[in-house]
């Protein structure tokens, strides 16, 4: 796992630590036994960190916490709520984007592929980073949440961030924020089953925006072109 990535300076100057932890290893060690099964985890082992590696740390401006990847064939490439451009969009982003649209009616979507989010600074991390085939939050237990509960207290600690929390998973996390130098955005989980329950109509697009004006940076384009 650790030969096969290589995440940008700024990131491994607040979390190289992590890497050398027990937990880590735990995780490097469950990953090639699974494989070694001839088990399918998604993302590609190439792609866990696609989230770090598309955002570079000194570029954050927005994070955007989801659960854990997508468990079909071919979805899952590293970025929360995002699937490669070649795959149907899933029903959580297709209420993501029409809240964008709502927001933004002029907007356009021509797959699910987020990387131009990711490439502005909106940082799409999930909770676990990898998931067996078919087989959802099944790598929740493995030690991913250390991993990634460091990567958002780094990001609140260097403040004027915009956090957008969405279904009670993610927002179990605003304790490892810093609400008075970040923006902490709270909604319902997109999913069909809850977006009508809060997140339609949260205006979470807009809102952020307007933060990273305040903050004199510059607004993320919605578009996925």
């Amino acid at each position: 796992m650790e030969s096969k990535v290589k995440l940008p300076d700024c990131w491994m100057s607040v979390l190289g630590d992590e890497f050398t932890k027990p937990y880590m290893q735990d995780i490097r060690k469950f990953l090639a036994t699974e494989l070694s099964k001839k088990k399918v985890i998604y993302p590609p082992i190439d792609s866990i960190f696609e989230a770090l590696t598309s955002t570079p740390f000194n570029k954050v401006k927005i994070i955007v916490l989801g659960q854990d990847p997508y468990h079909g064939y071919g979805q899952a490439h590293g970025l929360s709520f995002s699937v490669n451009s070649s795959m149907p969009i899933p029903p959580s982003l297709r209420n993501i984007f029409k809240e964008v649209l709502a927001n933004y009616p002029n907007s356009t979507f021509r797959n699910g592929n987020l990387a131009s989010w990711a490439e502005q600074g909106v940082l799409l991390l999930n909770s676990s980073l990898t998931v067996e085939a078919n087989k959802p939050n099944s790598h929740q237990n493995i030690g991913w949440n250390f991993f990634t509960d460091a990567v958002i207290k780094c990001c609140s600690q260097s403040g004027k961030k915009v956090f957008m929390l969405w279904g009670r998973h993610a927002r179990e996390k605003i304790k490892l924020i810093n609400s008075e130098n970040n923006l902490v955005l709270e909604a319902a989980h997109p999913s069909p089953l809850s977006a009508h329950q809060g997140f339609i109509g949260c205006n979470h697009f807009l809102k952020a925006n307007q933060y990273l004006e305040e903050q004199k940076l510059s607004k993320i384009n919605w578009d996925v072109n």
